[in-house]
C-alpha cells in the first residue's frame, strides 16, 4: 500500500475533453499489480483490451528486468518495457534483452555514496548493474539474488581501467533510522548534482539513477520514437518515483493508495491497487473510445 487514504468510489477524471489516447504507461507495484504481487483477471483483460484497440502499453518500473516474469506474459505488441526507473528498456518478448541503457557513471555513484556516507551517517548502499545486484554487509539482504557479491560500495564501483565493467543502472542506499521523506529530501540536497534520487519503497530505501535519467525521460523517448505526444499518453502511478512520468503524460492517474506527492501531481485519480484501478480507467477509456462517432 501506499501512504495515503484509500479512494473506494470512482475515479476522479481530469476536466476537460482528452485526445484520444494512443499510449498507456503504468508502474507496477502499488499501481497494476495487487499487494500479493498478481496481475488480476480483470486487468489482464484490460490491457489485451486496449492493445486489441490500438493502445499501446509500457510497463514503467523501478524494478530491474530479472523481476519482470510477473507481468511478461501480459505485454503485447512491441514486448518492451522500461525498467529500472527509466535506465533500462528491454524486451521481453526476447527473454528481457537490454534494449537500451542509460547507466549511472561510476564517478558519480562514487560522489553519491561518498556525500550520503557524510550527510547520512549509517548509510548502507547497493549497487544495480545490468549483470546483477551487488551490496554492502549493512544492507538489508536480497534474498531473491543469493549469488550477490557482498563488499563496500567502493569496492564494489571500482571499476579496472583495463577491464570493461558492467554498466551501472542504479545506486540503492537504505537507512535504518531517517523517515522515507525525510532521507530523500537530504539526499537530493547532498548529492543531487550527482544524480536522479527517487524512493518506491515504504521504508528508507532511495534508488538513484543517472542525472536526467527518470521514468519520465525514458517513456518521453519510446514515445518520440513512435511519434506519440505527452497529450495522448494517459499514466498511472503511487510513489514518489512516478511523479515525473504522471506530471509529463496529457492524462495521468494517482492510485487511491497513493503518496501525497504522487496525488498532487496527477491530473486524476482512481482506486487503489487492490481494486483494479488501473483496469477501471482502461475499461471507461475504452467504452468513450466505443461511443465516439466514426
Amino acid at each position: 500500500m501506499g501512504e495515503d487514504g484509500p479512494v473506494t468510489s470512482a475515479p476522479q477524471r481530469p476536466d476537460g475533453p482528452a485526445p484520444t489516447p494512443r499510449l498507456i504507461a503504468t508502474d507496477l507495484d502499488g499501481t497494476l499489480l495487487r499487494d500479493d504481487k498478481s496481475v488480476s483477471d480483470r486487468t489482464v483483460a484490460a490491457l489485451a483490451a486496449a492493445e486489441e484497440a490500438g493502445i499501446e502499453v509500457f510497463f514503467v518500473t523501478g524494478r530491474p528486468a530479472r523481476w519482470m516474469d510477473v507481468v511478461a506474459e501480459h505485454v503485447h505488441g512491441h514486448g518492451l518495457a522500461i525498467c529500472a526507473n527509466g535506465a533500462a528498456v528491454v524486451d521481453l518478448h526476447a527473454g528481457r534483452e537490454f534494449v537500451q541503457v542509460r547507466e549511472l557513471p561510476r564517478p558519480d555513484a562514487l560522489a553519491i555514496v561518498h556525500a550520503l556516507r557524510a550527510a547520512a551517517p549509517g548509510s548502507s548502499f547497493a549497487v544495480e548493474l545490468t549483470t546483477g545486484i551487488h551490496y554492502e554487509p549493512a544492507y538489508p539482504p536480497f534474498y531473491q539474488d543469493p549469488g550477490a557479491t557482498v563488499a563496500t560500495a567502493e569496492k564494489l564501483l571500482y571499476a579496472d581501467p583495463d577491464t570493461t565493467a558492467a554498466p551501472v543502472l542504479k545506486l540503492l542506499a537504505h537507512h535504518p533510522e531517517l523517515s522515507p521523506d525525510a532521507f530523500l529530501t537530504l539526499a537530493r540536497s547532498a548529492a543531487g548534482e550527482f544524480g536522479s534520487i527517487t524512493r518506491s519503497s515504504p521504508t528508507a530505501l532511495l534508488e538513484i539513477s543517472g542525472l536526467g535519467v527518470s521514468k519520465a525521460s525514458t517513456l518521453e523517448r519510446c514515445c518520440a520514437e513512435r511519434g506519440i505526444s505527452s497529450a495522448e499518453v494517459v499514466a498511472f502511478g503511487d510513489m514518489p518515483n512516478d511523479v515525473e512520468m504522471l506530471t509529463w503524460a496529457g492524462t495521468s492517474y494517482a492510485m487511491g493508495n497513493a503518496h501525497p506527492a504522487v496525488i498532487a501531481a496527477a491530473s486524476g485519480r482512481t482506486v487503489a491497487n487492490n481494486e483494479d484501478g488501473v483496469a477501471l480507467v482502461i475499461e471507461q477509456i475504452l467504452a468513450d473510445l466505443a461511443h465516439r462517432p466514426h
